[in-house]
């Protein structure tokens, strides 16, 4: 079982970087989980989570209190993916312990609602961990999410494009040549909207300017998706934030890159505050 095989990988390596440097442990790991009901894999890869106790599960497509419970029987939290501020509350009333705001632009399944309205209308009422997610690929950015009220920035395509991610070379350097302009927002694919890379829907035989609307009766998340060319596999998911990405990178080397752009973006605020505010 590929997933077992990833989990006991996980913690084993990261038990000899705690060993090896008591001082900087590592931080807690994740596993995602699309809860659809359709995800025939489901309870499988839950009770793989459960066996290994994985610190931070976050699901989406579904709010389920069954998985939220099975994560908390250990201790283990549940974030959930939300696009509205409607789906924010179902999440948290069926007991998951943070919200991920998947704003315009994010990589992947995404919503269309800027940043600022959803940020703020979630923090309304919601004083837990909130993540942001959406264009985000810049040490900035992850100073932006936070003055609009997240506690975290939440980025993936960035380390798609990175040395130790499990994805194919093309698809890497595909995230590297394109823009935001090379993003394309369809349901095709899986029967929920979110965000491709035009380069992949060309490669499939497809005209990315002119695809059909997906069926979301017809979503199947156990098979992969709704067309011969399968999400994710043939189709990359990525967000508009690409335009940051500049090259190929370790995980390490975009983790200094993003903190020494944060570093920056903080002193540059800091000088801007000094030239507004009297």
């Amino acid at each position: 079982d590929k997933l077992d095989e990833w989990l006991v990988r996980i913690k084993s390596e990261l038990a000899e970087h705690d060993a090896a440097h008591p001082d900087s442990p590592a931080a807690p790991f994740a596993v995602n989980q699309i809860v659809h009901r359709s995800n025939d894999r489901l309870m499988h890869d839950l009770e793989a989570c459960v066996k290994h106790e994985v610190p931070l599960v976050i699901t989406s497509l579904g709010a389920r209190e069954d998985v939220n419970q099975a994560i908390h029987s250990y201790g283990g939290l549940v974030f959930h993916d939300v696009i509205n501020n409607h789906f924010a509350k179902k999440a948290v009333q069926k007991g998951a312990d943070g919200i991920i705001a998947v704003a315009a632009g994010a990589g992947g399944h995404a919503g269309t609602l800027s940043p600022f309205a959803l940020v703020s209308e979630i923090r309304e009422w919601f004083d837990g961990p909130l993540c942001l997610s959406g264009s985000i690929a810049t040490g900035s950015g992850v100073l932006a999410a936070q003055a609009l009220g997240a506690d975290f920035a939440y980025m993936g395509s960035a380390f798609i494009a990175s040395a130790e991610a499990n994805a194919q070379d093309a698809y890497k350097q595909s995230i590297v040549e394109s823009v935001a302009a090379d993003i394309v927002y369809s349901s095709l694919f899986t029967g929920v909207h979110g965000n491709y890379l035009r380069p992949s829907i060309m490669a499939a035989g497809l005209d990315p300017d002119n695809l059909p609307e997906g069926d979301v009766t017809q979503m199947d998340f156990g098979s992969g998706g709704n067309t011969d060319a399968k999400a994710w596999k043939d189709i990359w998911g990525c967000g508009q934030g690409i335009g940051a990405i500049k090259e190929v990178s370790t995980a390490g080397e975009i983790v200094e890159r993003l903190k020494g752009e944060y570093a920056a973006a903080v002193a540059e605020s800091r000088a801007a505050t000094g030239r507004f505010v009297p």
